[in-house]
């Protein structure tokens, strides 16, 4: 699933529409609803290219890398200026209306979510069958797996992630979905975990590194004039 962008994007749309419609509610039942949302338009984006892969044999990395693009410049477009869902907020230039303060939490789920996928991969039968119809489809096929429905399902739960994620940066820090809601999270937590060889601990640990790195560089950049670009540097 290389289309992880595009889904945080959706996600953090759905989220941010559902919170702003259920303003007055409890946050007991707006925040798991905006929850639900989020989850079901990255799986439901994610099962596009799902379908198109096992159904008619259409490479999964390009169908999940050019739907990014539609995702992302549709949510664009949505809340730019002039957009259907641009906020009336003075000094606030491609955004939505805010959620309310009270629906907004801290950003421990992600690391949640991180042990649950270390669970669901290491000591389910799930993550086992899933494991060997990625490594090698004629032999899930002979073994009696239904790797169809295999396929399907684990692109649709990452999605489900990606599409939480765009909720996690709304409710836990923007508080508001704006066309910058992602500088490319996505391709940065695909290589964490690729490095860290998708241990949750390490994935955890190394997104942290990567987050000073990249939050420092900023900030050296503008007290000291050293080019920022050096955290691209050390990434590489």
């Amino acid at each position: 699933n290389v289309g992880g962008e595009g889904q945080l994007f959706l996600g953090g749309l759905a989220a941010t529409m559902t919170g702003i419609g259920l303003q007055g509610a409890s946050p007991l039942i707006a925040v798991p609803l905006a929850f639900l949302s989020a989850a079901a338009a990255g799986g439901i984006y994610a099962l596009i290219p799902a379908v198109l892969k096992v159904k008619l044999k259409v490479s999964e990395v390009i169908t999940t890398i050019m739907l990014n693009s539609v995702a992302i410049y549709v949510c664009s477009y949505l809340v730019n200026s002039n957009g259907p869902l641009a906020t009336d907020d003075f000094g606030v230039l491609g955004g939505s209306d805010a959620v309310p303060d009270g629906f907004m939490f801290a950003l421990i789920y992600s690391a949640a979510i991180a042990f649950l996928c270390w669970y669901v991969m290491k000591k389910t039968t799930i993550g086992l069958e899933m494991k060997v119809t990625g490594d090698n489809e004629r032999f899930a096929f002979f073994a009696g797996l239904p790797k169809d429905k295999i396929m399907i399902w684990s692109m649709v739960m990452s999605g489900v992630i990606c599409g939480l994620a765009g909720m996690f940066e709304v409710y836990g820090y923007q508080a508001r979905f704006q066309s910058s809601i992602s500088n490319e999270f996505y391709y940065d937590g695909m290589l964490v975990a690729m490095i860290m060889n998708y241990n949750p601990v390490g994935i955890i640990i190394m997104s942290f590194f990567f987050a000073i790195i990249d939050i420092g560089a900023t900030a050296m950049e503008f007290s000291t004039g050293i080019s920022g670009h050096l955290s691209d540097i050390i990434f590489a």
